[in-house]
């Protein structure tokens, strides 16, 4: 007989899993195409624009998504997505048009939308308490892990183009399976006199609740698309070796894996806001030492290094901190917020990014990220809520 206790550690094990391989995918697909396209000619404009499609399948499966995990529960709308992801990948190999893998990557955004916003809503509605920063602080870095791994899947390319989508499919399918092995359980009923069953009243009531849970996400977004899109631009500019963006890149992934276990148990510890706060001012303020002195590849790769230990837990932090001040009948729209703030992040990243390396040639891109870092957190320095923050 397995106790209470024995079967929510396998269940968080699980989900665990299935989130590392969702990582993995990703991961895998951002240089795989990238490559693919390059070697075939592309244009570097269509590659990219490419690349957006997870991120607009993420936006458009948002609003549609609460309500059946609300009716059916977190089990069913898991299997869906991951359903959709080892589908999509598998289909990649049929037929190489840049239209059909615009769309194949457009589903698999909406399976893997379905998959983490069903999984960390579990995982925050169900951690204990105290413990909710280090069970989502394991969460992210099972996702990182997973993120930093699947770029090695790239050489496959040598030996078949379609080994990588075939091996990249059956990891999938191989976590998928697992799924059925856990419980259904559905978030809590929400209370009150039905009007909180409105859609548009849920989102203003976790917008008025924990909208400064949301900048954090929101800027990881934008951190995360704008270096691994834009840097590598930038650097080659400055004459940094190709090589050598490849490390720095891979640099701030290895801090934050590094440090976003005790990241997060800091967080339950002294709070959420505390812990973001730190992280946000110590990332602006190495970043804008190293736009002083990036003509060190060296300097570079160790801001790019420490940067990653102080910034690599927004996510996970926006969400523990959106759990602190939401009630927990509207935790399953608070996570759905916050991944559409993470998205949306994303897509404007590379864009306000790109604007500025367009119209700011003789400034440091590092400068960039620098001052959004200040303006991210003086908002919330300024106009967070502290109410129910750990002392």
């Amino acid at each position: 007989m397995v106790t209470a206790d024995k079967y929510e550690q396998r269940r968080f094990w699980i989900l665990v899993l299935i989130v590392t391989i969702s990582g993995f995918s990703q991961g895998m697909l951002l240089p795989l195409i990238s490559v693919i396209f390059e070697t075939d000619g592309v244009s570097s404009t269509l590659n990219g624009l490419n690349a957006t499609g997870l991120y607009i399948g993420t936006l458009l499966i948002s609003p549609f998504i609460e309500q059946p995990l609300r009716k059916f529960g977190y089990k069913p709308i898991i299997i869906a997505g991951g359903a959709v992801v080892f589908l999509a990948l598998l289909m990649f190999p049929l037929w190489q048009n840049v239209m059909f893998w615009f769309i194949l990557r457009l589903l698999i955004g909406v399976g893997d939308h379905c998959l983490h916003y069903s999984t960390q809503t579990w995982i925050t509605s169900s951690a204990k308490q105290g413990n909710i920063g280090k069970s989502m602080a394991i969460y992210g870095l099972a996702f990182g892990v997973g993120f930093a791994v699947g770029p090695l899947m790239v050489p496959m390319v040598k030996v078949s183009q379609s080994l990588p989508f075939i091996v990249s499919s059956a990891l999938c399918l191989f976590a998928w399976l697992f799924v059925f092995f856990v419980r259904n359980e559905k978030p809590e009923v929400l209370k009150g006199d039905g009007k909180e069953t409105n859609s548009l009243v849920r989102y203003k009531l976790s917008f008025k609740y924990a909208w400064v849970a949301f900048l954090p996400p929101f800027v990881y977004g934008i951190l995360e698309t704008s270096l691994n899109a834009l840097f590598p631009v930038y650097a080659l500019r400055k004459e940094i070796d190709v090589s050598m963006v490849s490390i720095i890149l891979a640099s701030f992934s290895i801090g934050a894996i590094l440090t976003q276990i005790p990241i997060g148990m800091l967080g339950d510890k002294i709070g959420r806001r505390k812990v973001i706060l730190i992280g946000m001012l110590v990332g602006a303020i190495l970043f804008a030492i190293g736009s002083q002195l990036e003509n060190s590849e060296i300097f570079v790769l160790g801001t790019f290094l420490v940067s990653g230990m102080f910034l690599g837990s927004l996510f996970s932090l926006g969400i523990t901190y959106m759990a602190d001040l939401t009630p927990q009948e509207l935790l399953p729209t608070g996570n759905l917020l916050c991944g559409i703030f993470f998205s949306l992040g994303s897509l404007f990243g590379p864009f306000i990014g790109g604007l500025y390396l367009q119209l700011v040639e003789t400034v440091s891109f590092l400068l960039f990220i620098s001052i959004m870092l200040f303006i991210i957190f003086f908002i919330i320095f300024l106009f967070g809520n502290k109410r129910l923050e750990a002392e």
